[in-house]
């Protein structure tokens, strides 16, 4: 683990990170229901992920973001303002509704074809390599995406040219509505890592220090040259695959609501509050404040991005993502 402890503003950003993402996927979850998005799959109760992996980036770091949440939890993290990701879920930014890119922040987004970003990260790596200016790449994608050849091609490549790059597995145990479990002869994807000599580490993916600390760890490892590493961020999906999608509507059976229920239980959210309740840091006026800051946030967010024209022109666009 990272030797590097945070210091308590530090973990009030994280705790802040946590609940403004939270907020934001709520939002574009009603925005469903308002007819003023098209698509979403919500990363609610996967929030930690993000946060912890992101949140304390380095500028010149790349990240990829993965399809879950469509990387909002990560552009939030990272710094990227919410009326973006907001207007470009309304179909007003020139990307067109989602899968967001922020090439000035090293947010490169998220391929449309599933399995195909570990192989686009890795060319990154290795142009930060060249450049050799300590630049890491972090690769975020699902755990369905192990089982793709670009997983295994990016990974070989990786570890024989010791890349500056982090592959994170968020692992909400369900590939869309197929278990994990039924598809996968082991209980740790992390292991993958062995066949290719490089670190694989597992980590409690609704603890964001846990989170944060792994990754330090491996981001560290990766500026001083020592190569890639392997995190499998064990995690949960709250809400359905995407929003409007039935439960039932599947081959397999429906997740038991039990499950469901425990999971909720381990909110990430709520985790990190408790424990900073108890370690002094975060006190009943602490959380109505930034409750209400994030949710002051979002709705000034919305109006903005409601009324925003449609942005055909990148230039216009750079500058409504820098505009104060």
């Amino acid at each position: 683990m990272s030797t590097h402890p945070l210091t308590k503003e530090q973990k009030l950003k994280l705790y802040a990170n946590l609940v403004r993402v939270r907020k934001l996927d709520e939002l574009l979850v009603k925005g469903i229901t308002k007819g003023k998005v098209i698509a979403f799959h919500s990363q609610q109760g996967q929030e930690a992920v993000a946060v912890g992996a992101c949140s304390f980036l380095r500028g010149g770091d790349y990240i990829f973001t993965g399809h879950r949440g469509h990387g909002i939890g990560k552009a939030l993290a990272r710094g990227v303002p919410a009326r973006i990701p907001l207007a470009d879920h309304y179909c007003k930014t020139f990307i067109q509704f989602f899968h967001l890119c922020y090439p000035e922040l090293g947010i490169l987004g998220h391929s449309a074809v599933l399995g195909a970003d570990f192989v686009i990260a890795t060319g990154t790596a290795i142009a930060a390599e060249l450049r050799g200016k300590g630049q890491v790449t972090l690769c975020f994608q699902g755990d369905g995406t192990t089982g793709r050849g670009t997983f295994h091609e990016a990974m070989l490549m990786a570890a024989n040219w010791k890349l500056p790059i982090v592959f994170a597995i968020e692992n909400n145990q369900y590939m869309i509505h197929t278990p994990t479990s039924e598809i996968f002869p082991m209980e740790n994807l992390a292991d993958l890592a062995l066949g290719y000599h490089i670190p694989g580490k597992v980590v409690d993916g609704q603890d964001v220090i846990a989170v944060y600390k792994t990754f330090q760890t491996a981001i560290e490892r990766a500026r001083a040259g020592e190569g890639p590493s392997l995190i499998e961020c064990k995690t949960y999906r709250i809400r359905n695959h995407h929003e409007g999608d039935p439960e039932d509507l599947k081959l397999t059976k429906p997740r038991p609501q039990e499950e469901i229920d425990a999971w909720k239980k381990r909110d990430p959210i709520k985790l990190f509050q408790e424990r900073l309740i108890k370690e002094g840091i975060l006190t009943q006026y602490e959380i109505d404040r930034i409750d209400r800051e994030a949710t002051e946030e979002m709705q000034e967010a919305d109006r903005l991005a409601t009324k925003d024209p449609l942005f055909n022109d990148p230039s216009v666009f750079q500058k409504a993502l820098y505009a104060d």
